[in-house]
């Protein structure tokens, strides 16, 4: 049955047929993003879909669908690549989804970080060039690192060419090599240029997705629950107001994001898929520039949104503390100061705009893991995942 947002989004937009797709792979099918794609693929059974995860607690009740076929493992294990070739060599389009993503690892485990996001992936790059199948890479809007803006002082943010992202001709900017936080942006980056090389000699058919910030059921763990070290900020939020505890704001919540609706990105991916002929060869951001909010104002949201979840008014009141990004990301954390995307060349292309509000997003997040996690524990008993 759909969620009201999914019905509202529904009611907002035709979903895309795909007729032109038979075969999708899809890699990190188990993740956060592919337990979704999953759900709005799988019901076209003309679609047979072949995916790839070492873990599927977040698809499991999907597992049984006759359109569906697992492979649970990791892309540095030779038996998964030489699978994943014969699959790719048929496959109508390849979706990279597979990622080290969290913000908190990025300092801590940097040469995993970079083993994940690029020298795990690179191979698959490769197959998709030696068989010209269709790869549409899921990167991150971390590649723009910080703004022009922020080197400028006192926020320059009068001027937009100063601090909006556009996917052609904003600089990708990087800290130095010491403040490892960088290690997630710039191995994604590298694995960008390494596929647009192939396409340039090679001829590999691409589509590369740059993210910002998608929110909405099964995101992320739950320390002490699911998963044990420090989540991105949604989930340390909201592991906060479940625990008791107060609320993190790293160097006092200053930092800015757009927050776009997980249904919002499916179907800009759906979209995708279905206008093969405009959306090769081309990189888009897929965000909603209509749901900025800096990190304290996420804070407040989410602690009000959370005491009508909870039908208990004090959760509005819930303690907020100031923590510094060396104590909570490690020595030499720094960080995006504002990722405000063009979108222009989605709608243009694609005939994409998010529609989801930041009130229905966070809304129906914090109503999955209120119900997943409080009103029904066992329920909330998922492996955490990309």
């Amino acid at each position: 049955m759909l969620t009201a947002v999914q019905q509202r989004q529904a009611e907002n937009r035709q979903s895309p047929k795909l007729e032109n797709i038979r075969k999708l792979v899809v890699i990190g099918c188990g993740g956060y993003i592919g337990s979704h794609l999953l759900e709005a693929v799988l019901p076209r059974t003309q679609i047979e879909v072949f995916g790839a995860d070492p873990i599927t607690s977040k698809i499991e009740d999907l597992l049984a669908a006759p359109n569906l076929r697992v492979h649970r493992g990791y892309l540095r294990q030779h038996e998964t690549l030489d699978t994943l070739e014969e699959e790719i060599s048929s496959a109508d389009a390849v979706i990279n989804l597979a990622a080290i993503c969290n913000p908190a690892e990025y300092n801590t485990r940097p040469l995993d970080v970079i083993y994940s996001n690029f020298l795990d992936s690179y191979p698959l790059v490769e197959m998709c060039s030696k068989h010209k199948a269709w790869l549409i890479h899921f990167s991150t809007s971390e590649v723009y690192g910080r703004t022009i803006a922020s080197y400028l002082g006192e926020n320059r943010y009068d001027d937009p060419a100063l601090y909006e992202l556009d996917e052609s001709t904003t600089p990708l900017i990087m800290g130095p090599i010491q403040n490892q936080r960088w290690s997630y942006a710039c191995a994604k980056q590298l694995l960008e240029r390494f596929i647009y090389a192939h396409y340039a000699d090679h001829g590999l058919p691409f589509t590369i997705v740059r993210p910002l910030n998608f929110f909405g059921p099964r995101m992320d763990y739950i320390p002490g629950r699911d998963g044990e070290g420090t989540p991105r900020v949604l989930a340390c939020f909201m592991a906060a107001l479940m625990d008791g505890q107060p609320m993190q704001l790293v160097d006092g919540g200053h930092a800015r994001r757009t927050i776009v609706s997980i249904h919002d990105a499916i179907n800009a991916t759906l979209r995708i898929l279905e206008n093969a002929d405009r959306a090769q060869g081309v990189i888009f951001n897929v965000g909603n520039r209509n749901n900025e909010v800096t990190m304290a104002e996420l804070a407040e949201h989410m602690r009000r949104i959370y005491a009508e979840v909870a039908g208990d008014d004090a959760y509005r009141n819930h303690p907020i503390e100031v923590v510094s990004a060396d104590d909570f990301y490690g020595e030499g954390y720094e960080d995006c100061d504002r990722r405000m995307p063009h979108l222009e060349r989605a709608e243009t292309l694609l005939g994409w705009k998010p529609v989801l509000t930041l009130e229905e997003t966070l809304r129906e997040t914090v109503d999955y893991y209120y119900d997943h996690y409080v009103k029904n524990p066992a329920a909330g008993q998922i492996a955490a995942g990309e």
